[in-house]
């Protein structure tokens, strides 16, 4: 379950970000987590419940925003949504795109006391 690795670095990071900002806890932890980034949503989820014990995230709240895969045809430019990276356009048929978006793993932000 690598799902609970990505936890313990997310906690790890915030925590280093509140001490920065010279605060004591975490009350809200904000995510960014592609479709196609290869995490299983709910078991980060369960991860993160218990990655935030006795952390100064331990009350924070925790959203995760799921972002939607989009892909540009390389082939008549058309943008559109994906669920896998092999998906063909939906206008064109094309195979060959460029994903816009749905890999990303990231703090978006932190509301530290």
């Amino acid at each position: 379950m690598h799902e609970f690795s990505i936890a313990v670095s997310i906690v790890e990071i915030a925590e280093s970000e509140a001490r920065k900002a010279k605060a004591s806890t975490v009350t809200e932890l904000d995510l960014d987590i592609g479709t196609l980034s290869g995490i299983e949503f709910y078991a980060l989820e369960t991860a993160l419940e218990m990655a935030i014990k006795k952390t100064m995230l331990e009350k924070a709240q925790v959203r995760i925003n799921k972002v939607q895969a989009t892909a540009r045809c390389q082939d008549c430019g058309s943008e559109f949504d994906i669920s896998s990276s092999f998906d063909p356009c939906p206008k064109c048929e094309g195979l060959y795109h460029d994903i816009l978006s749905g890999k990303e793993l990231k703090v978006r932000s932190l509301v530290v006391e």
